[in-house]
């Protein structure tokens, strides 16, 4: 969600959230991998039931990542994102359900912001390839070759082409996601197969057919379970994602037991230049030198300087517990409840920023615009006699307090945010002078110039140090000559001035230029400024401020009615860039807060031709993309090729605001209409809206109930035996393309080989439905346990142990005691660990699960000795929940209790697992190879 900067603030506010994942790692004997039996024990000593994968936040960083070298084409990618999924069922483990939802069609209200993104991404991928090709022929001027290196040119004809790839081709409804679609249901059915922690999972795919956001259709899907009668209250889930919003989505489950995992946050990470693909530089100050030479054998030459990206667990249990402090208010004149409270803190956290509404003026994060709307909150919920919100629809009369209330201090915030920036500046110009005077005068170069820590190339051997060290005497010599005294002026060419001083030209001063800010939000006068500004409107224009009022609120109500109902119109968004005061909400208790009933998604290919930019017309059909440049287009105006943006008081202009023209969508509709016969039956296939689909192995307790299905060819949805799947409901259909036993799944991948003994099945699923008018409840189930607390009296301070800055917890057993080792072990690790060890280009980020060899070794010859899978000690499957962790202790749920619910009743009893039918083969990536594509096959994209 479009909050800057949420997470840090979080993260610093309430630190126990974090806790540091325990990952286990592959054992290695003879140089072959020994695979990860992940049917064991969690190692952070606590059982999940539910994994959900936001798949978007997976697909991002494996197609471009920043610790390894990037995929060559697009079946490396695939197997990437295999490796990254492995990586973190192997940290969760989840016992009963695995979900991946991959974003579909978005609402309209999200659509905004994706068009917006998608235009400022291909108006400043195009000022990049001018200001690199500009570079390009400065350095070929001077007699350099410009080298480059990567991936880049392997992918486009030209560079430049990486960001739209990196938006566009990530779309719904591209060739790309189709295939990705395909790819997820191999994968499925080759972990069904082959790896013993996935032997009862029930495992739900959600593709880009099915409309709707990632996280929103896991949210659905934990809304409309919980409103089952045999759903279990104290299931475990775990989210994977890295978006803000996941932290409000989970708290509005009103799940006790909710946590996300995510990648560990590491600013200012080393970026190489876009021209030459070299560490140490950015593109504007880019020489076009030849690459160094990285370690004794130039074995770094394509790696990157970075630590594997690890991982970190946020328990939402815990910040529930720093809520209930933080929230819980006395004397009050209604009877106070904490899960109210917390949906009321969700709320106010939209006035900061969303996808789908520009924040309030005087509302920022950095600000601490939370901390204060809490404190104006529980200084006025006295007077407002109840909460803000109930079960995600909001109370607009008390909303109108609060809101009147910070418009009360929105003229001090004003002025307060202008001292702030003014200091702000004043230090850092002040830092500028300091580090310019205490800037050594001469810097050693060549074989004795100084190395950066950290550096694994090793330092090569000192040649000739007499006649180095006299040419670096010579070269201070010089310097001190030439340079003139502190008191003596320069003229334009740096020759000493004899006629005295000169004025200082405009670039050699140590301020930056700052955009010109025509509202002064610190002045008097500035609402009047604002509106005629922005909207170009005069302020006592009080129907326009009405109206833009009252489009906010309905942008309020139908945020959070998303977050806790579902969609309530895929038709309504905000029509302005800019949002109201917190002043003009004055009068909002009487304004509608209903939507329209019975909306209905764009179709893929319809809403690419509402997000894209006439660049990235390449991803649709001929005539459709014709729409977007023909100058007699009926809707040629919704694809500008240069547009405005209103930095808005930022700085960068990624921060600002793009003015691009809103779609109308009757327009695009009928413009489509003429072009809609054109379409291949392929593209029709892919403009289509699909549904999730449900698959499971030969062991788990639904397969053969879903065998049957296929078996009678019946027709009919029939509900789901809540006794068989751990208690999940819903309807199953027969699938046209479904995976069945008995039946080979091909590969989509050249490189991965076929699966010739599959044994699971796959089935098209859908959720419970519910009258459009039902309203899910969001408060705790009946029978749900909270958790043991977990914060201690010195968890409530910025620090603890004795006044040391805190750090993570590692795992979530806070009582386990780290290992230590002294300076003599860590010196031993040194000498017996080679720096040199790891093979580049190696997508070594994952271990897969299953028996596959090292991907580097050969084939196992007739004769040769398998080294046996790790199948040992295999828990019973009736006891899916495992050891108990500490905070989780009771009689219902400690370990070696037979369970009380009726699916746990109906599970097999232990059987021999059997292992992969590729043991003896090894393929790049870990994965099983085709004999005949052991060569590099690997389709280009």
């Amino acid at each position: 969600m479009g909050v800057p900067a949420f997470f840090r603030w979080l993260s610093r506010k309430y630190p126990s959230i974090i806790v540091n994942c325990v990952e286990e790692r592959a054992k290695e004997c003879n140089g072959v991998k020994a695979p990860i039996d992940t049917s064991k024990p969690n190692p952070n000593e606590v059982e999940f039931d539910n994994l959900y994968l936001d798949m978007n936040g997976i697909i991002h960083p494996c197609t471009h990542p920043e610790d390894k070298p990037a995929p060559k084409n697009e079946d490396e990618m695939m197997v990437a994102i295999f490796e990254y999924i492995d990586r973190i069922f192997n940290i969760v483990r989840p016992r009963r359900l695995l979900y991946m939802a991959i974003d579909g069609v978005a609402p309209r209200a999200k659509m905004n912001q994706q068009r917006s993104r998608r235009f400022r991404a291909s108006k400043e991928g195009m000022e990049a390839a001018e200001e690199k090709q500009k570079i390009r022929q400065e350095i070929l001027a001077k007699g350099r070759a410009v080298t480059v290196f990567g991936f880049f040119y392997f992918f486009f004809p030209s560079s430049e082409r990486i960001t739209h790839f990196c938006l566009e081709a990530f779309s719904k409804g591209t060739e790309f996601m189709d295939n990705l679609a395909k790819c997820l249901r191999y994968y499925i059915a080759d972990r069904l197969n082959s790896d013993p922690g996935w032997r009862n999972l029930t495992v739900i795919l959600s593709d880009a057919s099915a409309p709707g956001e990632g996280e929103h259709k896991i949210m659905d899907y934990i809304r409309r379970q919980r409103a089952q009668p045999n759903h279990d209250p104290n299931t475990h889930h775990c989210l994977c994602g890295a978006d803000a919003d996941l932290i409000m989505l989970g708290l509005a489950t009103h799940e006790p037991n909710f946590t996300i995992i995510r990648e560990e946050f590491k600013p200012n990470k080393p970026k190489p230049c876009s021209l030459c693909n070299q560490m140490g530089h950015e593109v504007k100050d880019c020489q076009g030198l030849p690459r160094e030479k990285q370690g004794k054998h130039d074995q770094f030459a394509d790696s990157l300087p970075t630590a594997e990206q690890e991982f970190i667990f946020i328990r939402l249990c815990v910040l529930r517990e720093y809520l209930e402090r933080e929230l819980t208010m006395a004397s009050l004149p209604f009877t106070f409840d904490f899960e109210r409270s917390i949906d009321d803190w969700v709320f106010m956290c939209f006035f900061v920023g969303n996808d789908f509404l520009p924040h309030l003026p005087s509302l920022e994060i950095r600000e601490g615009a939370i901390d204060r709307l809490v404190n104006i909150y529980k200084n006025v919920v006295h007077k407002t006699g109840g909460y803000l919100t109930e079960s995600g629809f909001v109370n607009l009369q008390r909303v109108q307090m609060i809101m009147l209330a910070v418009g009360e201090v929105e003229d001090s915030i004003f002025k307060k945010r202008k001292d702030d920036d003014d200091n702000f500046k004043r230090r850092q110009k002040e830092k500028k002078k300091r580090m310019k005077r205490d800037h050594p005068a001469f810097i050693p170069g060549g074989q004795f110039s100084p190395q950066a820590l950290g550096n694994r190339s090793s330092p090569q051997a000192i040649s000739s140090p007499r006649q180095a060290a006299f040419e670096m005497r010579m070269h201070d010599r010089q310097n001190s000559t030439a340079s003139p005294s502190p008191n003596t002026s320069l003229t334009s060419d740096g020759t000493p001035s004899p006629a005295g001083g000169i004025k200082r030209k405009a670039e050699d001063s140590d301020s930056e230029p700052e955009p010109e800010d025509n509202i002064r939000l610190w002045e008097a006068g500035w609402k009047q400024r604002y509106y005629k500004n922005k909207f170009d409107v005069d302020a006592s224009d009080e129907k326009f401020r009405r109206k833009v009022v009252q489009s906010y609120v309905e942008g309020l109500c139908w945020v959070l009615r998303y977050y806790y109902q579902g969609c309530a119109s895929w038709n309504w968004y905000y029509p302005f860039h800019y949002a109201p005061f917190a002043s003009d909400f004055e009068g909002i208790a009487d304004m509608p807060s209903d939507f329209e009933k019975g909306s209905k998604p764009f179709k893929p290919l319809e809403q690419l031709m509402g997000v894209f930019p006439a660049a990235s017309g390449n991803f649709l059909p001929p005539t459709w993309r014709k729409l977007m440049t023909d100058p007699e287009s009926s809707i040629i105006d919704f694809y500008p090729e240069d547009f405005a943006i209103d930095l808005n008081g930022k700085k960068y202009a990624w921060q600002g605001v793009a003015l691009l023209p809103f779609v109308d969508e009757r327009r695009l509709r009928a413009a489509l209409e003429e072009v809609y016969p054109d379409l291949t039956p392929e593209e029709n296939r892919r403009n289509s809206l699909g549904g999730d689909v449900l698959f499971v192995g030969k062991h788990h307790p639904l397969c053969d109930f879903i065998v049957e299905q296929y078996t009678s060819k019946n027709e009919e949805p029939v509900d789901i035996p809540p006794e068989l799947c751990h208690g999940i409901q819903g309807k199953l259909t027969l699938n046209e393309n479904a995976v069945l036993p008995d039946q080979i799944v091909e590969s989509p991948v050249p490189m991965l080989r076929d699966l010739t003994q599959n044994s699971a099945v796959s089935i098209s699923f859908k959720d419970p439905q519910f009258d459009e008018d039902f309203v899910f409840k969001a408060t705790v189930l009946p029978g749900a346990k909270k958790p043991p607390p977990v914060l201690k009296p010195g968890d409530w301070e910025k620090t603890n142990n004795d006044g040391r800055p805190w750090r993570p917890q590692l795992g979530f057993n806070r009582d386990r005691k780290p290992v230590h080792l002294d300076q003599s072990a860590f010196r031993t690790l040194g000498h017996s660990i080679p720096r040199e060890r790891g093979m580049p280009g190696m997508y070594a980020n994952a271990v897969p699960l299953g028996a596959y060899g090292n991907p580097y070794s050969r084939p196992l010859l007739s004769g040769q000795q398998q080294i046996p899978k790790l199948l040992s000690n295999l828990r019973p499957q009736d006891s899916w929940r495992g050891p108990t962790p500490l905070f989780q202790q009771s009689p219902q749920r400690s370990a070696g209790a037979a369970p009380l619910l009726a699916w746990n009743r109906m599970l097999p009893s232990q059987s021999q697992y059997q292992p992969s039918q590729y043991q003896a083969l090894g393929g790049p990536m870990n994965y099983p190879q085709r004999p005949e594509d052991r060569m590099d096959r690997g389709r280009q994209v």
